[in-house]
């Protein structure tokens, strides 16, 4: 038998794989047991209620996808009523997405859902902030920092940032966000990308442009995940195109602590029971007694380097 259990921050998951927000729902609990899952991670809400964007709202692009849901919500106290009691017959850990427009509501709301229950707060600080000309939160050190700062005030519970690949400054980010106070960071929200129908000459998306995920995103979740680690002493949560059991194992060789599976699911509502046990069948085969001896493996420059003088030495 091995040893599947990670830590985030002191909450401990019984393996390292959960489902990415927005991708995971209370449905799922009638295909498969959703207590099979290292943690449970809810679809972003709002404290107020909203439509969503237009749609199409979703569209396959080269075997990944583009969506622009536009963060559909009931509110919060529709949530607090229906989904978190819901959840509360579980054992596994349940995570709230949420999402706000500005750093105080992000804080309002983040005190809101801080009820029995709720396990961890991931926040989508990936989304526009209407007080920066719509900029992500997570583009900026500085947006970053001052949100996690309001955000940590606002909660004893462990806060997990949800950052964006839509950035040049990924390392700075992660940093101010670890300084801020996040416990963990969630690497990586989707890519902004656009798909356009060459025959009506029109966008695919209502919203014009939407959100690149799976198999295209991958790469770059992957860079992210070992920047982050390298640059952060908290936590990462690889998020983007994981689709395996491998997927799963070059994250965390990477640096991640766990993982989340998103686009995955649509195409087989059970492809994290899958990826749990290949990922099982994998540390027996290669003799490894615990998932954690996987974490931050990579052997990057300044390793190799250090291996090949050590076997030059006399």
């Amino acid at each position: 038998m091995v040893d599947l259990s990670v830590d985030i921050a002191g909450l401990t998951l019984k393996n390292p794989v959960m489902p990415a927000s927005g991708t995971f729902s209370e449905e799922l609990a009638e295909v498969f047991d959703i207590e099979c899952l290292g943690a449970h991670v809810t679809k972003t809400i709002t404290r107020g209620f909203r439509d969503g964007n237009p749609t199409p709202r979703v569209c396959e692009v080269g075997g990944s996808m583009l969506n622009s849901i536009g963060i559909p919500s009931k509110g919060v106290a529709a949530f607090l009523e229906k989904v978190v009691p819901f959840y509360r017959d579980y054992e596994t850990p349940l995570v709230v997405s949420i999402s706000g427009n500005t750093a105080d509501e992000f804080a309002a709301l983040c005190a809101e859902v801080s009820v029995e229950g709720v396990a961890a707060i991931e926040v989508n600080i990936s989304c526009p902030n209407i007080e920066e000309d719509g900029k992500a939160f997570a583009i900026r050190p500085s947006s970053t920092y001052e949100v996690m700062r309001k955000l940590r005030r606002a909660t004893r519970l462990p806060l997990w940032a949800k950052l964006t690949p839509n950035t040049g400054e990924t390392p700075e980010v992660a940093r101010a966000a670890e300084e801020g106070g996040a416990d963990a960071l969630v690497v990586a929200n989707t890519l902004l990308a656009m798909a356009i129908d060459i025959r009506t000459r029109r966008p695919k998306l209502g919203n014009l442009m939407g959100g690149l995920s799976g198999p295209s995103l991958k790469p770059i979740a992957l860079r992210m995940a070992y920047q982050c680690a390298k640059a952060t002493g908290i936590p990462v949560i690889g998020c983007g195109g994981i689709a395996t059991a491998e997927d799963v194992v070059e994250f965390l060789i990477a640096g991640a602590t766990a993982v989340q599976v998103g686009t995955a699911t649509f195409i087989n509502p059970t492809a994290m029971l899958t990826i749990i046990a290949d990922l099982e069948r994998y540390l027996e085969r290669e003799g490894i007694a615990s998932v954690r001896d996987l974490i931050g493996t990579v052997i990057d420059g300044e390793q190799k380097a250090g291996v090949v003088f050590m076997e030059a030495a006399p």
